[in-house]
Parts: C-alpha cells; sequence; structure tokens
C-alpha cells in the first residue's frame, strides 16, 4: 500500500574521496535529488570534515550521516548533528539502550535518528521494536556482503523486496529499502509503501570500487526522481 509520507531520492555517497563526493552530489542535486547520504565508506575516510564539507556545499539539503551507530549513540548522533547532519543511522542489532539514547540525542539535537534492520534475522520484529524505541524511520537493509555472499554460494539474489511488504506493514513510521535494487524496483518504492528511495550501489555507485559507477549518472538520477514523483 502506498505511505502517505511524500516520495524522497536519496543518493547513497558511498566512496572514499571527499572530493568526488562533492562531484557527485551536485550532479545528484542537478537532477532532483531530495537527499544526501554520507555513506559509510566516506564517513570511515573523512569523517566529521565529509559531512562538513557536505553541509557547506549543499546548506538546504537534508543530510544523512550513516554511522550505522553501535555503541555511544547519543556521542555520535550529537557529533554528526553539529558537523550538520540532519539524519543520522542507529542499527537494531545495538543494544536498545544505545538506540534510546540515539533517539534523546536526535530531539535534543533537532536531527531525525533512522533504525537500521541489517543483519537481524527477524527484521519485522526488529523494525517494531526500533519504532517502539522512538526512530523516526526504518531502514529495511539487505546488506552489500550479504548480497554477495549469497550469489556466491548459488543462493540465489537476496533483495530488500524479500520481506519489504511485512515490514512496512509492521509499523507507522516512513520506511526506506536498501540494497542492490534495480532501476525499476527503486521507482516502484512508494507505490510499495517505501516512500524513501535510496540510490547507491549499483545504480549510481560501482558495486566493487566504490567509484561512481559508469554512465550518464545525472540522466539516470533524472530519470528516477521524475518517475517517482509521476
Amino acid at each position: 500500500m502506498p505511505s502517505s509520507h511524500p516520495p524522497v531520492v536519496q543518493i547513497s555517497l558511498d566512496l572514499i574521496h571527499v572530493n568526488e563526493a562533492l562531484d557527485t552530489a551536485r550532479i545528484a542535486v542537478e537532477a532532483g535529488v531530495d537527499w544526501l547520504e554520507a555513506g559509510t565508506p566516506l564517513i570511515l575516510a573523512e569523517g566529521l570534515h565529509g559531512v562538513r564539507a557536505l553541509r557547506a556545499a549543499f546548506p538546504n539539503h537534508p543530510i544523512v550521516a550513516d554511522v550505522k551507530t553501535m555503541d555511544g549513540g547519543y556521542l555520535e548522533a550529537e557529533m554528526m548533528a553539529k558537523a550538520g547532519a540532519t539524519h543520522v543511522v542507529v542499527m537494531a542489532r545495538a543494544h536498545a539502550e544505545t538506540i534510546k539514547v540515539a533517539v534523546k540525542a536526535g530531539r535534543d539535537c533537532g536531527i531525525k535518528i533512522m533504525g537500521d534492520n541489517l543483519g537481524c534475522e527477524d527484521k519485522v520484529a526488529a523494525s517494531r521494536m526500533m519504532e517502539d524505541l522512538g526512530v523516526d524511520y526504518i531502514v529495511h537493509h539487505t546488506g552489500y556482503d550479504e548480497r554477495n555472499g549469497a550469489a556466491a554460494a548459488g543462493r540465489g539474489r537476496l533483495s530488500p523486496l524479500d520481506d519489504l511488504e511485512a515490514v512496512v506493514n509492521s509499523v507507522r513510521i516512513p520506511v526506506e529499502a536498501v540494497g542492490g535494487l534495480t532501476l525499476e524496483e527503486a521507482v516502484e518504492m512508494p507505490k510499495r509503501g517505501a516512500p524513501l528511495v535510496v540510490i547507491g550501489a549499483p545504480l549510481a555507485i560501482d558495486a566493487h570500487s566504490f567509484k561512481v559507477a559508469a554512465g550518464d549518472l545525472k540522466g539516470l538520477l533524472s530519470e528516477i526522481t521524475r518517475r517517482v514523483r509521476e
């Protein structure tokens, strides 16, 4: 069932050089992308400096800091907020207290907290638990290594679509589905109840080199943003 939350297109800047991230973000903004994500590789490479650079270059765009917090929930969320992030990601597999204090930091700092169910055996229960603890969004996530491992072992293609409907129906807050979606799958997300459309690997980012994917990135993102809003 479609979500009542307006569609949002987010680019995942899973890059390791801040200049490449800024250049890619400029292309994305020109194509109509709404949110910019400082991906985990960028945060590992550049830390708070990468988030600050994105905020300085794009003062009016929401910035998601994908820190994948597992501990120190208040401090990490607070640090990212002070650097200019508007959204910070905490993991469902963290201790419940970590999620609670990340949520408190979000309230104190005026940012939103996104709860990521990556690696959870029961993603429906994990998503419901995070909503109960106060997160603002659910990141329904089939991970990079998880997908590659399944493919290498001949177990077929894993995708967040496998249990997306159950997750969407289990919570009242907005959901985004992450993990190797095709273009056609991505643009269908709002109709499937996941209004936050994340474009990363393999569409915008090369899934092996963590550099910008070959091809017409602006054209791709323009098509996605147009179709998502139709």
